[in-house]
């Protein structure tokens, strides 16, 4: 059997220390396989995010394995850890965190020059056009609307042609027409690039594209 994608067992992550002390994600157990799409539902303060951070080695969890790809995200280290997000994991953030002093264009060349890709414009290029961007390639982040962003955002995390697309809040930023087309857009691309994808949402109908929900609630799976 394949290996999966992301497999976590008994996860725990605490912060703070004596009265301040908070249990932030309790014994998840969790996996996403090749291909698969779920979405982890939940409310503010639920720990999903926390979650993700762990997933991504963004944080490290005080208890537990996390392997991501193959890897025991736990036992690398800060330069293994942004090789691995690199080269085979994209990230969309519900914040967009594009690089405001550099075109649309540019900010999806960013990850393909630092991986070392073949042909980094074209791919850029035909990553904006896949988004429906293709004739706003020069345009700056500010010069974009919020949904546009989230587009560029979307183009960033596949062109690398990652095997795991990571998501937290996609939508947040957004109303709910421009949330739900960009819904659409992030499971068609994830599919489109053949890679697993992980959906950190609040919101029922973003979560209901996905292939499987997973419920988190006061830091556990809920179901």
């Amino acid at each position: 059997m394949p290996e999966p994608l992301i497999d976590l067992h008994d996860i725990h992550l605490t912060l703070g220390n004596g009265s301040a002390r908070t249990d932030i994600l309790r014994g998840i157990e969790f996996r996403l396989d090749e291909g698969e799409s779920v979405a982890i539902l939940g409310a503010s303060g639920s720990g999903k995010s926390s979650l993700m951070a762990v997933i991504a080695g963004l944080e490290r969890a005080t208890g537990g394995q996390a392997r991501v790809l193959g890897e025991d995200v736990g036992s690398l280290d800060e330069d293994q850890l942004a090789r691995l997000r690199g080269a085979r994991i994209g990230v969309v953030l519900q914040a967009f965190h594009l690089l405001p002093t550099m075109t649309a264009l540019e900010n999806v060349m960013v990850p393909l020059e630092l991986s070392g890709a073949e042909s980094p414009l074209e791919r850029a290029r035909a990553e904006l056009a896949a988004v429906g961007l293709g004739a706003r390639e020069g345009h700056y982040p500010p010069q974009l609307s919020g949904g546009e962003q989230q587009r560029v955002a979307i183009a960033r995390a596949t062109a690398p042609r990652p095997r795991l697309l990571l998501a937290d809040e996609p939508t947040g930023n957004l109303d709910a027409a421009t949330g739900h087309s960009i819904a659409d857009l992030l499971f068609d691309r994830a599919s489109a690039a053949g890679a697993g994808l992980l959906v950190i949402t609040h919101d029922p109908e973003v979560a209901e594209r996905a292939g499987r929900i997973v419920r988190i609630a006061d830091g556990r799976i809920a179901g």
